[in-house]
């Protein structure tokens, strides 16, 4: 057993259950806005392969081939994502396909076999449920695979036109051919349950369809409609794959510039739109935000905590590729789609853990109004506030420890700064300031409470936390003890 992990988690532990105190009180309610969400991107091939039985013709070394990933291997994992607190898991596409990624679609009706059968994917979308982890699939409009089923009909002769790589594009000009990828769609969130769909390969679908599509599917239930390109239609979800490139830029290094940090959400944080930006470091389609941090010679694991610390906490909905836990690299697919290790350190994982349990926890963090104070070159400093709570958040993206003065006019009187994770509190001085210092590379996320003194409860905690460690210290020496006296 590692001890000092033990220690340093349970008194994490301790201190995140006794500071947020003034967390809204149906924090544990999930609403239908798609902010409160944060999403883990993977592929079912990539995951994890449990079940030898759909392992067909499987090359793990070849980086285009079905590496053996399954349903069963995501249900087996639950306890992983649900660890990193993630709300929803998007899936990649699942339909019968020729590529591991289920991009190829041959036919929309079918699952992909490699992947497992209609029931395990039933089965893991319960148990995602059971575990309060909503599910997601992509369902590719264009590019799929030119054996698709409805090109063998004569009457659909029309329906598609050739394009690269052994694929075509739907002809989505003609009525015929938009009822059927409608239908199918709609056929599929009826079976299965899933609470989103990602709209993917878009192509020449202009938006008039697109919009009919998202409204047929959210006329079956109460769902989220995404995509991953640009698109003017009726989307829940702003995405601009600038995102990645600007928050790359800004925190493969310290010191950057980080004036554009608010670009990506600025206009639904403003009010200007009702839908908020996806967030992000990479994507499935992007180079991986660890070969950026490598790129810079910076240690990737420290890189990965300070981006998400910050992205987790700004106005809109983080989304995070599978492999980010691990500091997983690449440049393009299939490269950067590497298969998970599940044997590296936890590093990642106990962050995103700590971090989300808070953001998880208070509404504010995820629907709150947000405002910015301080941003100079990777210092940032704002604002997550409604009528609940109120949250301070200070990004330490430079190389060196930062001060920071916040006026009570900002925090107000007789209050507190409790930090979460530095274990931090901040009363202020006699001029009225809060004074924030922070080392280099640390997000901190600051609760304002009203001045109460000492942290009994925390106090409390913590004591029964070395109480627990002295027991166990004893119950081993004891241990030893007889061992040596029955030799």
């Amino acid at each position: 057993m590692n001890i000092a992990k033990w220690i340093s988690t349970a008194v994490a532990s301790a201190l995140l259950a006794s500071t947020i105190t003034t967390v809204t009180a149906h924090a544990e309610e999930q609403t239908s806005q798609i902010e409160n969400e944060s999403i883990y991107d993977v592929l079912v091939d990539r995951f994890f392969n449990k079940s030898v039985e759909n392992d067909y013709n499987i090359n793990a070394k070849d980086p285009k081939a079905f590496h053996g990933g399954d349903f069963e291997g995501i249900n087996v994992k639950i306890d992983h994502i649900q660890n990193m607190g993630f709300t929803m898991v998007s899936l990649g596409s699942v339909f019968s396909s020729t590529t591991y990624d289920g991009s190829a679609v041959v036919d929309y009706n079918k699952i992909e076999k490699h992947f497992g059968t209609s029931k395990e994917l039933k089965t893991l979308i319960s148990n995602l449920h059971k575990s309060k982890i909503k599910s997601m699939v992509d369902f590719p409009i264009n590019h799929v695979s030119k054996d698709n089923v409805w090109t063998l009909e004569e009457n659909r002769k029309d329906w598609y036109t050739a394009a690269q790589d052994n694929r075509i594009n739907w002809n989505t000009d003609k009525k015929e051919v938009q009822q059927a990828l409608i239908d199918a769609a709609v056929n599929f969130v009826t079976k299965y349950k899933v609470d989103g769909i990602r709209l993917t390969q878009l192509g020449d679908a202009d938006t008039a369809f697109i919009n009919k599509m998202i409204a047929a599917l959210k006329q079956q239930k109460h769902l989220y409609v995404i995509s991953n390109e640009e698109s003017d239609a009726n989307f829940d979800l702003d995405y601009n794959p600038q995102v990645i490139a600007t928050y790359q830029s800004i925190f493969q290094n310290v010191n950057e510039d980080s004036s554009k940090v608010e670009e990506p959400f600025k206009a639904f944080a403003n009010g200007d739109t009702d839908k908020p930006a996806a967030l992000m470091i990479d994507d499935l389609n992007s180079a991986r935000f660890t070969h950026a941090a490598a790129e810079a010679n910076m240690f990737p694991p420290t890189r990965i905590k300070v981006a998400l610390g910050t992205l987790m906490t700004m106005p809109g909905v983080p989304i995070v590729t599978y492999g980010t836990e691990i500091a997983q690299n690449g440049v393009q697919p299939s490269e950067t789609h590497g298969s998970m290790d599940f044997r590296t350190k936890e590093d990642i994982i106990d962050y995103l853990d700590d971090l989300q349990s808070v953001r998880n926890k208070s509404q504010t963090l995820r629907t709150g109004k947000y405002k910015l104070l301080e941003n100079k070159n990777g210092l940032m400093i704002y604002e997550r506030y409604s009528d609940d709570e109120k949250w301070i958040v200070m990004v330490n993206n430079t190389d060196k420890t930062q001060k920071y003065a916040l006026d009570s006019s900002v925090i107000g009187n007789n209050k507190e700064l409790r930090g979460l994770f530095e274990s931090d509190i901040v009363r202020p001085d006699d001029n009225g300031k809060y004074n924030l210092v922070l080392e280099r590379e640390i997000v901190e996320l600051y609760q304002v409470t009203d001045h109460k003194g000492l942290n009994v409860p925390y106090m409390i905690a913590l004591g029964l936390v070395y109480l627990l460690f002295i027991g166990f210290i004893v119950v081993i020496l004891r241990r030893g003890r007889k061992y040596k006296n029955a030799k």
